[in-house]
């Protein structure tokens, strides 16, 4: 979250806290200001009055303490120039306007600090309606089913987003467990309703569907309907999808079944550190005409058969009907890593304009669980491109236990010693 640390997160739950006098750094300059003030004032003959740092005392007070402490600088700033006033005896037109200024300079300082709270409370509500959002939509999935492990990470480019229109999903079924990762066409916000239309029809079809190429094409066939519904003006909808759907099939708990739909091919990083790019076998007759950077074709590293893609959802009727994308089943041995992601990650830059590499930034490595393995490559990414991240990111893996080492066999009675 792109936070100030103004907010905290209670039991998944964001509120606003109340930040006092020391809540923010440095939190004595104003106070050290009016001493300052009254140390020149009175280490300088009685007839030069320094009213400056008073006014810079109030002034820096409203930007970083709250109302209440910036009514009290106010206060003691206004009572040390009035006995300073006092002692140097000034004419009183001049003592007047000094202090007339001062009281102005207090007022706007305190309104001022008004004007920030709210501004505070305004930022931390929209963030607290973002976070609920995107609980409603991207609920965070359990993190283990059966001996399968879990994990999610969601990176919105957006500084106050929450959300964006990169997704996941994670279904089990009767079929086995069925994972989703896609990317909306479109940034931010305005992608939401397509987002929440692809995963309401993934939950809906993963639990009715027995083939997993049936979920991706009913997926395909609830996001044209919702597209046709909202076009307002002639000529085809821009809305569409990459996406790429997997399953650990419940009768083969040992293989993964993918079918990808113009997206990024999921990474199998096997027990011993090696790293498979899972690439769909299906080449399709036309090529989408999506923007650059959006798919697989500006994907850094697929290596050859990245051209075998079926198209997005949203346009398999350019090729006369939806193709399969589909990869062969693999081999999901115990101790095995499935990570899927969206481009986000794989057309993150350096500055040097250079991909991010994440076969390289895999090869080799074990990791103790899916977790580890997203912490390790959104630390990794951050670095390579200095955090300056330029798209969403969604990523979401799955382990499968490691094989526990089998104990020797008991001994019989008759052996023992």
């Amino acid at each position: 979250m792109h936070g100030d640390g103004r907010q905290e997160t209670d039991g998944g739950r964001t509120r606003v806290r109340a930040i006092p006098v020391i809540g923010r750094p440095p939190w004595m300059l104003p106070l050290l200001l009016v001493l300052l003030g009254l140390a020149v004032n009175l280490l300088t003959p009685a007839d030069v009055f320094l009213s400056a740092p008073f006014i810079a005392a109030c002034l820096i007070a409203a930007a970083l303490w709250s109302f209440g402490g910036t009514a009290v600088t106010v206060t003691a700033s206004t009572v040390a120039v009035v006995a300073l006033l006092v002692r140097a005896g000034l004419h009183p037109t001049e003592s007047t306007v000094r202090l007339v200024t001062n009281a102005t300079v207090g007022v706007l300082a305190l309104v001022l600090s008004r004007v920030l709270h709210h501004s505070e409370v305004s930022a931390a509500s929209a963030h607290q309606v973002a976070e609920a959002v995107q609980l409603a939509v991207l609920p965070v999935p359990p993190g283990r089913v059966g001996d399968l492990r879990i994990a999610v990470r969601y990176e919105a480019a957006q500084t106050h987003a929450r959300i964006g229109g990169d997704l996941y999903g994670v279904q089990r079924t009767l079929y086995g467990l069925r994972l989703l990762v896609a990317d909306v066409r479109g940034k931010g916000t305005e992608a939401v309703g397509t987002v929440a239309v692809i995963l309401g029809a993934f939950r809906e079809a993963a639990e009715a569907e027995e083939d997993l190429g049936a979920v991706a094409d009913r997926v395909e066939h609830a996001l044209l309907r919702e597209a046709g519904q909202r076009e307002t003006r002639p000529g085809r909808s821009e809305e569409f999808a990459t996406a790429v759907f997997a399953e650990v099939p419940a009768d083969a708990p040992g293989s993964l079944r993918i079918v990808n739909r113009g997206h990024p091919p999921p990474v199998l990083l096997t027990e011993q550190g090696d790293v498979r790019l899972l690439e769909p076998d299906t080449e399709p007759d036309t090529e989408p005409d999506t923007e650059p950077g959006s798919g697989p074709d500006t994907e850094p590293g697929s290596g050859p058969g990245s051209e075998a893609y079926a198209l997005p959802l949203g346009l398999g009727d350019l090729a006369g009907g939806p193709g399969s994308g589909r990869t062969e089943p693999v081999p999901f041995p115990p101790g095995s890593l499935l990570l899927l992601h969206t481009d986000g990650l794989t057309e993150a830059r350096n500055a040097a304009d250079v991909f991010y590499d994440l076969a390289e930034g895999l090869r080799g490595r074990r990791f103790t669980g899916p977790a580890a393995l997203l912490d390790h490559l959104l630390a990794d990414v951050g670095a390579h491109t200095g955090g300056h991240q330029g798209d969403d990111m969604a990523l979401l893996a799955v382990m499968r236990d490691p094989e526990s080492p089998e104990l020797p066999e008991p001994p019989a009675a008759g052996d023992r010693p």
